[in-house]
């Protein structure tokens, strides 16, 4: 995330990790969590974390080691281990080098229209005029889950084509009915 929470200093602060595990926050002079880390992260605050020995940035490995321990310690997990299983086999694929940028692209959407989404799911219980919207969204959502499960038993190349040709048709119809809305 690139933008600063208010009153933040500017640029990104550096959080050194000892070998004993403790996390220094070099803006703040205290030693952090991980729970400190998630916190600044939830609020936009920027960071860098690096080995406090060798200064090789280790922030990938301690974003890693948070998401790991949130989804150990939620009752529902955001990452469904269809989605985790199909993560794994991309390593080593041709396509590795193509899911990082995919996968932030795709967050930056969700995360541009998570308070549109949002208003339409209320709106669809209350009669709104976003209440098609949030039927598309939900189907597009469903849509999207099944593309994720594992391909069944004679589903060939065709069927997967049309299944992408269909959502694309729906977000097409979806955007174009947003564009009407807020004109």
């Amino acid at each position: 995330m690139k933008k600063q929470a208010e009153g933040a200093g500017t640029g990104p602060v550096t959080i050194k990790k000892y070998a004993n595990r403790r996390l220094y926050n070099t803006e703040a002079s205290s030693y952090i969590t991980l729970e400190h880390l998630a916190a600044m992260t939830r609020e936009g605050r920027d960071f860098k974390v690096v080995d406090a020995r060798t200064e090789e940035d280790i922030t990938h490995n301690v974003l890693t080691q948070i998401i790991m321990e949130a989804e150990g310690r939620g009752t529902t997990p955001m990452l469904p281990v269809n989605f985790l299983r199909q993560l794994i086999s991309m390593y080593g694929d041709s396509m590795q080098a193509v899911v990082p940028g995919y996968l932030e692209a795709s967050m930056d959407s969700f995360r541009r229209n998570q308070e549109q989404f949002r208003t339409a799911v209320e709106g669809a219980f209350a009669g709104s005029p976003f209440a098609e919207i949030a039927k598309r969204n939900m189907a597009m959502f469903d849509a999207a889950a099944q593309a994720f499960k594992p391909a069944q038993k004679g589903a060939g190349p065709e069927s997967k084509d049309a299944q992408i040709a269909s959502l694309k048709a729906e977000l097409a119809a979806l955007q174009d009915k947003v564009e009407r809305l807020a004109k």
